[in-house]
């Protein structure tokens, strides 16, 4: 082989190794950054692996809501009007933050079927629902299994 040729394939050889392994480290770091939504019902029927971080949205439920008195820790269940979740979320809520409000939580579910919520975004406005919430709603009521009050404080975190 002519020297110049060698050279030339050899150049060429590092660069598709560098592209290729520049493709696939970006590849790795966006799939770990991909938060799939889930419905209550979802997470209920067990889709949802523990340990995955996720998104989970739907109103929330009246009278579910639980303060620590000892800090910033709340509790509250979450429903998409067939079946709810509880979610601990440890932090400060956003000020729109009520029961009956739709919210979206940002975390990762535990062994007890409890979603640790790193984030809780509430909607903003009286008409605004995240479109993720808005057809997990929809599906429920079209199923016949909505019922927004049916959810007690039976959870442990």
């Amino acid at each position: 082989m002519h020297p110049q040729r060698k050279k030339r394939l050899t150049l060429i050889l590092f660069l598709l190794v560098g592209v290729s392994t520049g493709v696939g480290l970006m590849a790795y770091s966006l799939t770990q950054n991909i938060n799939l939504f889930q419905t209550p019902t979802q997470i209920a029927a067990g889709e949802v692996p523990v340990g995955r971080t996720i998104r989970a949205g739907g109103l929330v439920v009246d009278g579910s809501v639980v303060r620590d008195t000892e800090g910033l820790g709340v509790t509250f269940k979450v429903t998409d009007g067939a079946a709810s979740v509880p979610i601990y979320y440890d932090g400060i809520l956003p000020d729109l933050f009520r029961e009956g409000q739709g919210i979206v939580a940002l975390g990762q579910l535990n062994e007890k079927g409890v979603l640790q919520a790193s984030e809780v975004l509430a909607k903003h406005d009286e008409n605004y629902m995240p479109p993720e919430v808005q057809e997990a709603l929809e599906k429920a009521h079209q199923d016949g299994k909505g019922n927004l009050k049916a959810a007690g404080n039976d959870y442990e975190y």
